[in-house]
Protein backbone atom coordinates (compact mmCIF):
# COMPACT_ATOMS: atom_id res chain seq x y z
CA UNK A 1 0.00 0.00 0.00
CA UNK A 2 2.89 2.25 0.75
CA UNK A 3 4.33 1.92 -2.27
CA UNK A 4 0.77 2.66 -4.83
CA UNK A 5 0.33 5.96 -2.46
CA UNK A 6 4.44 6.98 -2.39
CA UNK A 7 3.78 6.47 -6.33
CA UNK A 8 0.46 8.66 -6.44
CA UNK A 9 2.36 11.21 -4.87
CA UNK A 10 4.96 11.43 -7.58
CA UNK A 11 2.50 11.71 -9.89
CA UNK A 12 0.60 14.31 -7.89
CA UNK A 13 3.90 16.47 -7.98
CA UNK A 14 4.86 15.80 -11.82
CA UNK A 15 0.85 16.79 -12.38
CA UNK A 16 1.45 19.98 -10.46
CA UNK A 17 4.49 21.16 -11.71
CA UNK A 18 3.35 21.80 -15.28
CA UNK A 19 1.90 24.71 -16.98
CA UNK A 20 -1.48 25.38 -16.64
CA UNK A 21 -4.30 27.50 -18.60
CA UNK A 22 -6.18 29.66 -15.38
CA UNK A 23 -9.51 29.05 -15.03
CA UNK A 24 -11.80 31.92 -14.61
CA UNK A 25 -14.50 30.85 -12.45
CA UNK A 26 -16.96 32.52 -10.04
CA UNK A 27 -15.53 30.56 -7.19
CA UNK A 28 -12.76 31.71 -5.08
CA UNK A 29 -10.00 29.09 -3.84
CA UNK A 30 -9.43 30.88 -0.91
CA UNK A 31 -12.79 31.19 0.47
CA UNK A 32 -13.24 27.73 -1.12
CA UNK A 33 -10.43 26.19 1.61
CA UNK A 34 -11.38 28.29 5.00
CA UNK A 35 -14.40 26.01 4.45
CA UNK A 36 -14.59 22.88 7.08
CA UNK A 37 -17.14 21.44 4.61
CA UNK A 38 -16.30 18.84 2.14
CA UNK A 39 -15.57 20.18 -1.08
CA UNK A 40 -17.12 18.26 -3.91
CA UNK A 41 -15.91 18.98 -7.76
CA UNK A 42 -18.05 17.36 -9.84
CA UNK A 43 -18.25 17.55 -13.96
CA UNK A 44 -17.51 15.60 -16.84
CA UNK A 45 -14.17 13.45 -17.51
CA UNK A 46 -10.96 15.50 -18.71
CA UNK A 47 -12.68 19.07 -18.15
CA UNK A 48 -9.80 19.63 -15.39
CA UNK A 49 -11.31 19.09 -12.28
CA UNK A 50 -8.73 17.29 -11.01
CA UNK A 51 -6.36 20.26 -11.81
CA UNK A 52 -8.12 22.67 -10.56
CA UNK A 53 -8.42 20.85 -7.40
CA UNK A 54 -4.69 20.24 -6.97
CA UNK A 55 -3.44 23.82 -8.16
CA UNK A 56 -5.95 24.94 -5.32
CA UNK A 57 -4.01 22.75 -3.13
CA UNK A 58 -0.77 23.30 -4.26
CA UNK A 59 0.59 25.49 -1.66
CA UNK A 60 -0.91 23.75 1.26
CA UNK A 61 0.20 20.03 2.44
CA UNK A 62 -1.98 17.99 1.15
CA UNK A 63 -2.48 13.91 1.33
CA UNK A 64 -3.62 12.41 -2.69
CA UNK A 65 -5.47 9.48 -3.13
CA UNK A 66 -6.47 8.44 -7.10
CA UNK A 67 -9.13 6.13 -7.13
CA UNK A 68 -8.52 5.80 -11.43
CA UNK A 69 -5.79 3.12 -10.01
CA UNK A 70 -6.92 -0.18 -9.83
CA UNK A 71 -3.83 -1.32 -7.98
CA UNK A 72 -5.38 1.35 -4.90
CA UNK A 73 -9.21 -0.49 -5.45
CA UNK A 74 -7.59 -4.26 -5.59
CA UNK A 75 -5.69 -3.63 -2.82
CA UNK A 76 -8.01 -1.12 -0.10
CA UNK A 77 -7.75 -1.25 3.44
CA UNK A 78 -9.51 1.29 4.78
CA UNK A 79 -7.69 1.29 7.90
CA UNK A 80 -4.47 0.64 6.35
CA UNK A 81 -4.88 3.42 4.10
CA UNK A 82 -5.09 6.18 6.20
CA UNK A 83 -2.71 4.62 8.42
CA UNK A 84 -0.10 4.92 5.55
CA UNK A 85 -1.47 8.30 4.42
CA UNK A 86 -0.26 9.67 7.63
CA UNK A 87 3.41 8.30 7.28
CA UNK A 88 3.43 9.83 3.67
CA UNK A 89 2.41 13.11 4.61
CA UNK A 90 2.70 14.06 7.87
CA UNK A 91 0.27 16.59 9.56
CA UNK A 92 -1.09 16.88 6.14
CA UNK A 93 -3.80 19.71 6.12
CA UNK A 94 -6.00 18.64 3.34
CA UNK A 95 -7.22 15.56 1.81
CA UNK A 96 -7.90 14.85 -2.01
CA UNK A 97 -10.20 12.33 -3.24
CA UNK A 98 -9.48 12.01 -7.31
CA UNK A 99 -12.64 9.87 -9.19
CA UNK A 100 -13.44 8.48 -5.47
CA UNK A 101 -16.74 7.34 -6.84
CA UNK A 102 -14.77 4.26 -8.12
CA UNK A 103 -14.16 3.12 -4.88
CA UNK A 104 -17.55 1.07 -3.36
CA UNK A 105 -19.33 2.34 -0.21
CA UNK A 106 -16.82 5.69 -0.93
CA UNK A 107 -20.06 7.04 0.95
CA UNK A 108 -19.37 5.89 4.30
CA UNK A 109 -15.48 5.89 4.50
CA UNK A 110 -15.87 9.64 3.87
CA UNK A 111 -18.45 10.32 6.16
CA UNK A 112 -16.16 8.76 8.53
CA UNK A 113 -13.59 10.81 7.60
CA UNK A 114 -15.46 13.45 7.95
CA UNK A 115 -16.26 13.24 11.73
CA UNK A 116 -12.60 12.11 12.15
CA UNK A 117 -11.34 15.70 11.43
CA UNK A 118 -10.48 15.61 8.38
CA UNK A 119 -10.61 18.68 5.70
CA UNK A 120 -11.55 16.68 2.29
CA UNK A 121 -11.85 17.34 -1.32
CA UNK A 122 -13.50 14.97 -3.34
CA UNK A 123 -14.05 14.89 -7.43
CA UNK A 124 -16.16 13.04 -9.50
CA UNK A 125 -17.28 12.37 -12.83
CA UNK A 126 -21.18 11.02 -11.76
CA UNK A 127 -23.57 13.76 -11.16
CA UNK A 128 -26.67 11.81 -9.97
CA UNK A 129 -24.40 9.14 -7.90
CA UNK A 130 -22.56 12.15 -5.98
CA UNK A 131 -25.37 14.51 -5.40
CA UNK A 132 -27.57 11.30 -4.22
CA UNK A 133 -24.89 9.89 -2.20
CA UNK A 134 -23.85 12.73 -0.56
CA UNK A 135 -27.10 14.27 0.05
CA UNK A 136 -28.24 10.62 1.98
CA UNK A 137 -24.74 10.50 3.75
CA UNK A 138 -23.72 13.92 4.28
CA UNK A 139 -26.60 15.95 4.11
CA UNK A 140 -25.56 19.85 5.16
CA UNK A 141 -21.49 18.53 5.35
CA UNK A 142 -20.68 19.39 1.85
CA UNK A 143 -20.46 22.41 -0.97
CA UNK A 144 -20.39 21.26 -4.23
CA UNK A 145 -18.48 23.30 -7.21
CA UNK A 146 -19.42 22.05 -11.15
CA UNK A 147 -16.20 22.30 -13.47
CA UNK A 148 -17.16 22.25 -17.25
CA UNK A 149 -15.07 22.40 -19.86
CA UNK A 150 -13.16 25.63 -20.84
CA UNK A 151 -15.67 28.69 -21.12
CA UNK A 152 -15.86 30.79 -24.01
CA UNK A 153 -14.29 33.12 -22.13
CA UNK A 154 -11.58 31.09 -20.35
CA UNK A 155 -10.57 30.33 -24.31
CA UNK A 156 -10.41 34.31 -25.68
CA UNK A 157 -8.61 35.55 -22.30
CA UNK A 158 -5.55 32.84 -23.11
CA UNK A 159 -5.23 34.44 -26.03
CA UNK A 160 -5.32 38.00 -24.17
CA UNK A 161 -9.15 39.00 -25.23
CA UNK A 162 -11.55 40.12 -22.72
CA UNK A 163 -14.91 38.58 -23.18
CA UNK A 164 -16.68 41.92 -20.66
CA UNK A 165 -14.53 44.51 -23.15
CA UNK A 166 -13.35 43.11 -26.55
CA UNK A 167 -11.30 46.12 -27.86
CA UNK A 168 -12.28 46.95 -31.75
CA UNK A 169 -9.20 45.84 -33.22
CA UNK A 170 -9.23 42.59 -31.24
CA UNK A 171 -12.84 41.99 -33.15
CA UNK A 172 -11.74 39.67 -36.00
CA UNK A 173 -9.94 37.58 -34.21
CA UNK A 174 -12.34 37.01 -32.06
CA UNK A 175 -14.97 35.96 -34.06
CA UNK A 176 -12.46 33.80 -35.49
CA UNK A 177 -11.90 32.12 -32.06
CA UNK A 178 -15.81 32.23 -31.07
CA UNK A 179 -15.76 30.04 -34.41
CA UNK A 180 -12.95 27.78 -33.62
CA UNK A 181 -14.67 27.10 -30.04
CA UNK A 182 -18.03 26.81 -31.29
CA UNK A 183 -17.03 24.12 -34.05
CA UNK A 184 -14.34 22.24 -31.61
CA UNK A 185 -15.64 23.33 -27.93
CA UNK A 186 -13.52 23.58 -24.63
CA UNK A 187 -12.03 20.69 -23.30
CA UNK A 188 -8.67 21.48 -22.10
CA UNK A 189 -6.40 18.99 -24.12
CA UNK A 190 -8.25 20.19 -27.22
CA UNK A 191 -8.16 23.62 -26.78
CA UNK A 192 -4.00 23.18 -26.54
CA UNK A 193 -3.85 21.30 -29.23
CA UNK A 194 -6.65 22.09 -31.84
CA UNK A 195 -5.04 19.31 -34.54
CA UNK A 196 -5.95 16.15 -32.44
CA UNK A 197 -9.19 17.60 -30.97
CA UNK A 198 -11.26 14.80 -33.69
CA UNK A 199 -9.29 11.70 -32.22
CA UNK A 200 -9.45 12.96 -28.75
CA UNK A 201 -12.18 13.53 -28.16
CA UNK A 202 -14.09 10.39 -30.24
CA UNK A 203 -11.47 8.56 -27.94
CA UNK A 204 -13.35 10.79 -24.73
CA UNK A 205 -16.54 10.31 -25.71
CA UNK A 206 -16.13 6.07 -26.46
CA UNK A 207 -14.42 6.58 -22.83
CA UNK A 208 -17.13 7.50 -21.05
CA UNK A 209 -19.66 5.06 -22.15
CA UNK A 210 -18.13 2.61 -21.67
CA UNK A 211 -16.31 3.51 -18.19
CA UNK A 212 -19.20 5.74 -16.58
CA UNK A 213 -22.15 4.17 -18.44
CA UNK A 214 -21.85 0.56 -19.54
CA UNK A 215 -18.94 -0.50 -16.82
CA UNK A 216 -20.96 1.36 -13.84
CA UNK A 217 -24.50 0.26 -14.82
CA UNK A 218 -23.19 -3.12 -15.79
CA UNK A 219 -24.99 -3.25 -19.30
CA UNK A 220 -24.19 -6.31 -21.52
CA UNK A 221 -25.79 -5.30 -24.52
CA UNK A 222 -23.94 -1.94 -24.87
CA UNK A 223 -25.34 -1.82 -28.92
CA UNK A 224 -28.38 -0.36 -28.12
CA UNK A 225 -26.49 2.27 -25.91
CA UNK A 226 -24.26 3.37 -27.93
CA UNK A 227 -27.27 3.91 -30.84
CA UNK A 228 -28.74 5.86 -28.66
CA UNK A 229 -25.91 8.04 -27.81
CA UNK A 230 -24.89 8.57 -31.54
CA UNK A 231 -28.37 9.62 -32.16
CA UNK A 232 -28.63 11.68 -29.92
CA UNK A 233 -25.15 13.44 -31.09
CA UNK A 234 -26.36 13.61 -34.01
CA UNK A 235 -29.89 15.39 -33.39
CA UNK A 236 -28.42 17.17 -30.77
CA UNK A 237 -30.61 20.45 -29.70
CA UNK A 238 -33.61 18.44 -31.55
CA UNK A 239 -36.93 17.72 -29.18
CA UNK A 240 -37.36 13.65 -29.01
CA UNK A 241 -39.45 11.01 -27.37
CA UNK A 242 -38.76 8.49 -25.51
CA UNK A 243 -41.37 6.07 -27.15
CA UNK A 244 -40.29 7.35 -30.91
CA UNK A 245 -36.48 6.54 -29.81
CA UNK A 246 -36.95 2.81 -28.94
CA UNK A 247 -39.51 2.58 -31.85
CA UNK A 248 -36.82 4.17 -34.56
CA UNK A 249 -33.63 2.19 -32.60
CA UNK A 250 -35.23 -1.14 -32.04
CA UNK A 251 -34.48 -0.67 -28.33
CA UNK A 252 -36.46 -2.97 -26.63
CA UNK A 253 -38.94 -0.82 -24.14
CA UNK A 254 -39.39 2.53 -24.00
CA UNK A 255 -38.29 2.08 -19.75
CA UNK A 256 -35.33 0.68 -21.07
CA UNK A 257 -34.56 4.29 -23.28
CA UNK A 258 -35.39 5.94 -20.46
CA UNK A 259 -33.28 4.45 -18.13
CA UNK A 260 -30.25 4.56 -20.69
CA UNK A 261 -31.05 8.38 -20.84
CA UNK A 262 -30.37 8.91 -17.45
CA UNK A 263 -27.70 7.48 -17.62
CA UNK A 264 -25.91 9.29 -20.07
CA UNK A 265 -27.00 12.48 -18.27
CA UNK A 266 -25.33 10.80 -15.38
CA UNK A 267 -21.70 11.74 -16.54
CA UNK A 268 -22.65 15.20 -17.70
CA UNK A 269 -22.31 13.94 -21.16
CA UNK A 270 -26.32 14.52 -22.29
CA UNK A 271 -28.40 16.91 -20.85
CA UNK A 272 -32.32 16.88 -21.35
CA UNK A 273 -34.36 20.08 -21.27
CA UNK A 274 -38.44 19.90 -20.56
CA UNK A 275 -40.95 21.71 -22.06
CA UNK A 276 -42.28 24.15 -19.93
CA UNK A 277 -45.79 23.52 -18.51
CA UNK A 278 -46.97 24.57 -15.19
CA UNK A 279 -48.86 21.54 -14.89
CA UNK A 280 -46.77 19.16 -14.04
CA UNK A 281 -47.96 15.98 -15.47
CA UNK A 282 -48.10 17.52 -19.15
CA UNK A 283 -44.86 18.80 -18.92
CA UNK A 284 -43.32 15.37 -17.78
CA UNK A 285 -45.37 14.03 -21.12
CA UNK A 286 -44.04 16.33 -24.00
CA UNK A 287 -41.05 16.20 -25.48
CA UNK A 288 -37.54 16.91 -24.10
CA UNK A 289 -34.53 18.42 -26.45
CA UNK A 290 -31.10 16.55 -25.92
CA UNK A 291 -27.91 18.72 -25.45
CA UNK A 292 -24.37 17.73 -25.26
CA UNK A 293 -21.28 18.89 -22.58
CA UNK A 294 -18.95 20.47 -25.72
CA UNK A 295 -19.87 21.05 -29.08
CA UNK A 296 -16.46 19.44 -29.91
CA UNK A 297 -18.11 15.65 -29.26
CA UNK A 298 -20.36 17.15 -32.45
CA UNK A 299 -17.21 17.29 -34.27
CA UNK A 300 -15.66 14.58 -33.54
CA UNK A 301 -18.53 12.29 -34.43
CA UNK A 302 -17.93 13.55 -37.91
CA UNK A 303 -21.26 14.97 -38.63
CA UNK A 304 -21.47 17.60 -41.21
CA UNK A 305 -20.93 20.93 -39.51
CA UNK A 306 -21.89 23.54 -42.71
CA UNK A 307 -25.59 23.24 -41.50
CA UNK A 308 -25.40 23.08 -37.85
CA UNK A 309 -23.45 26.23 -36.93
CA UNK A 310 -27.26 27.17 -35.63
CA UNK A 311 -27.78 24.33 -33.44
CA UNK A 312 -23.77 24.89 -32.41
CA UNK A 313 -24.64 28.40 -31.35
CA UNK A 314 -28.01 27.09 -29.23
CA UNK A 315 -25.77 24.17 -27.57
CA UNK A 316 -23.29 26.17 -26.54
CA UNK A 317 -26.08 28.71 -25.11
CA UNK A 318 -27.16 26.00 -23.12
CA UNK A 319 -24.00 25.07 -21.93
CA UNK A 320 -23.46 28.70 -20.77
CA UNK A 321 -26.88 29.34 -18.94
CA UNK A 322 -25.61 25.80 -17.20
CA UNK A 323 -22.53 27.50 -15.71
CA UNK A 324 -24.79 30.28 -14.98
CA UNK A 325 -26.53 28.13 -12.66
CA UNK A 326 -29.32 27.17 -14.38
CA UNK A 327 -31.28 23.64 -13.68
CA UNK A 328 -32.95 22.16 -16.41
CA UNK A 329 -36.60 21.00 -15.21
CA UNK A 330 -35.97 23.41 -12.14
CA UNK A 331 -35.12 26.81 -13.77
CA UNK A 332 -34.31 26.09 -17.20
CA UNK A 333 -36.72 24.99 -19.79
CA UNK A 334 -37.93 25.34 -23.67
CA UNK A 335 -41.42 26.63 -24.81
CA UNK A 336 -44.32 25.90 -27.61
CA UNK A 337 -46.88 28.34 -27.64
CA UNK A 338 -50.70 27.18 -28.46
CA UNK A 339 -49.65 28.05 -32.08
CA UNK A 340 -47.23 25.85 -32.09
CA UNK A 341 -44.15 28.84 -32.00
CA UNK A 342 -40.98 27.64 -30.08
CA UNK A 343 -38.35 30.08 -27.82
CA UNK A 344 -35.17 27.82 -27.49
CA UNK A 345 -34.67 28.48 -23.40
CA UNK A 346 -37.10 29.84 -20.69
CA UNK A 347 -35.13 30.78 -17.12
CA UNK A 348 -37.32 31.27 -14.13
CA UNK A 349 -36.54 32.64 -10.70
CA UNK A 350 -38.76 30.69 -8.19
CA UNK A 351 -42.60 30.98 -9.53
CA UNK A 352 -41.89 33.26 -11.97
CA UNK A 353 -40.69 33.59 -15.82
CA UNK A 354 -37.79 35.27 -15.71
CA UNK A 355 -36.51 35.60 -19.54
CA UNK A 356 -37.21 33.89 -22.54
CA UNK A 357 -33.86 33.41 -25.06
CA UNK A 358 -34.33 32.54 -28.49
CA UNK A 359 -31.23 32.04 -30.38
CA UNK A 360 -30.92 32.60 -34.04
CA UNK A 361 -26.85 32.89 -35.91
CA UNK A 362 -27.70 35.38 -37.61
CA UNK A 363 -31.04 37.75 -38.17
CA UNK A 364 -29.87 38.88 -41.59
CA UNK A 365 -32.60 36.73 -43.29
CA UNK A 366 -36.17 38.90 -42.85
CA UNK A 367 -37.85 35.48 -43.51
CA UNK A 368 -35.45 34.31 -39.93
CA UNK A 369 -35.90 37.82 -38.44
CA UNK A 370 -39.73 38.15 -38.67
CA UNK A 371 -39.98 34.24 -37.53
CA UNK A 372 -37.73 34.58 -33.77
CA UNK A 373 -39.39 38.12 -33.09
CA UNK A 374 -42.72 36.66 -33.54
CA UNK A 375 -41.79 33.47 -31.99
CA UNK A 376 -40.67 35.31 -28.99
CA UNK A 377 -43.22 38.28 -28.72
CA UNK A 378 -46.49 35.48 -28.92
CA UNK A 379 -44.46 32.95 -26.07
CA UNK A 380 -43.30 36.32 -24.02
CA UNK A 381 -47.20 36.83 -24.04
CA UNK A 382 -48.44 33.35 -22.88
CA UNK A 383 -46.02 33.58 -19.90
CA UNK A 384 -46.23 37.26 -19.08
CA UNK A 385 -42.61 37.65 -19.41
CA UNK A 386 -40.79 41.03 -21.15
CA UNK A 387 -37.30 40.39 -20.82
CA UNK A 388 -37.36 39.12 -24.00
CA UNK A 389 -33.71 38.02 -25.78
CA UNK A 390 -31.92 36.82 -29.05
CA UNK A 391 -28.46 35.68 -29.16
CA UNK A 392 -26.90 35.84 -32.15
CA UNK A 393 -22.95 35.05 -33.42
CA UNK A 394 -21.91 38.76 -33.56
CA UNK A 395 -25.02 40.79 -34.35
CA UNK A 396 -26.12 43.05 -31.37
CA UNK A 397 -28.99 45.85 -31.66
CA UNK A 398 -32.26 46.65 -29.56
CA UNK A 399 -35.48 45.92 -31.04
CA UNK A 400 -38.37 48.41 -30.25
CA UNK A 401 -40.98 47.12 -33.19
CA UNK A 402 -43.39 45.32 -31.98
CA UNK A 403 -41.96 45.48 -28.51
CA UNK A 404 -38.68 45.62 -26.73
CA UNK A 405 -36.13 43.05 -27.91
CA UNK A 406 -32.45 42.59 -26.89
CA UNK A 407 -29.95 41.46 -29.35
CA UNK A 408 -26.58 40.48 -28.35
CA UNK A 409 -23.80 37.99 -29.62
CA UNK A 410 -22.88 35.14 -27.49
CA UNK A 411 -20.20 36.58 -26.18
CA UNK A 412 -22.21 39.08 -24.06
CA UNK A 413 -24.54 36.47 -23.16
Amino acid sequence: MKNIILTQRAERDTIVSRPYIDRKTKYQTAEILKSTLIKLITGPRRAGKSVFALLMLKSHNFAYLNFDDKQLLEKWDDELVEKTLEEVYPSYEYLMLDEVQNLPGWDLWVSKLYRNGKNIVITGSNANMLSSEMATVLTGRYLQIEMLPFSLAEVLATNKIDIASIEKEQQTRANLLVDDYLRNGGFPESVLARGITKNYLSTLFDSILLKDVAQRHHIRKTTDLYSLATYLLSNFCNPFSANDLAEELNIASVTTTKKYCDYLNEPYLFFFLPRFNNKLKLMAKADRKAYIVDNGFVQSSAFDLSDNLGRLLENQVFVELLRKGYVPGQTLFYYRSRNNREVDFVTRKGPKVERLIQVSYSLDSAKTRKREISALVECGDELKCDDLSIVTFSEKETLTDPIPITVIPITEL
